[in-house]
């Protein structure tokens, strides 16, 4: 599903935000990536979206070498890849189901078609009767839900979660990675960016620990250990 090949990202002057990074992620794993701030989790994420090329080495998505990818290419990679970020980036103005399936009116999906997948993906995080309500009609933890159902809606084969848990109590914490794991069950491969070590040994899956760049840890079934 995902690998990197001997990867290092270099920003001039002096920095390397990833060093000979190498690892290979299956398809329907759920891995969280660890460190501190500036260990290069970013970078990875970025990499993989193709915000940033690699300074040397090989990124691979199935059978896709994403290092050489052509610009008009990237927006189909980006439908492979759904992103929930921890600050909710909704459109106050429009109602949640509309924020969701916002993506798909760009795509020029058909009205009944938008509808059906709005309607399937706020069944699966649980806010089915919340669809015509805005964004400051729901707690943070209902938004973190939509933010979660958006990211779904192209049925991404790849789902990564940065830091989405930042700004929310333990006890709604909990309720999302729940979630997590239950859109992992249905076979979507989710990476999990993350500070918080309650969540990762609350996890219990493969843990890659990155420091100053460089990967220190991949455990199969890890802690958070740094």
């Amino acid at each position: 599903m995902i690998k990197f090949v001997n990867v290092t990202k270099f920003y001039p002057p002096d920095v390397y935000a990833l060093r000979n990074i190498s690892f290979h992620i299956r398809p329907g794993e759920f891995v969280s990536i660890v460190g501190q701030s500036g260990a290069g989790k970013t970078t990875i994420i970025k990499l993989l979206l193709a915000e940033e090329e690699v300074s040397s080495g090989k990124i691979l998505l199935g059978d896709w070498d994403i290092t050489k990818i052509k610009l008009r290419e990237v927006p189909i990679l980006r439908r492979q890849i759904g992103v929930v970020f921890q600050d909710f980036k909704l459109l106050e103005k429009k109602t949640i189901q509309e924020n969701i399936t916002f993506a798909l009116d760009v795509a020029r999906v058909s009205r009944k078609r938008v509808k059906e997948i709005g309607e399937q993906v706020l069944r699966i995080v649980g806010l089915k009767h919340k669809g015509k309500y805005f964004p400051r009609q729901l707690s943070a933890g209902e938004l973190q839900r939509a933010v979660i159902a958006r990211a779904l809606v192209h049925r991404p084969k790849i789902l990564i979660a940065d830091e989405p848990t930042g700004n929310l109590d333990p006890i709604i914490t909990r309720d999302i990675v729940r979630l997590l794991k239950k859109i992992n069950e249905f076979g979507t491969t989710v990476l999990l960016v993350t500070h918080n070590r309650e969540i990762v040994n609350f996890v219990r899956k493969r843990v890659f620990t990155l420091d100053k760049g460089l990967m220190i840890g991949d455990q199969p079934a890890g802690r958070y250990v740094i």
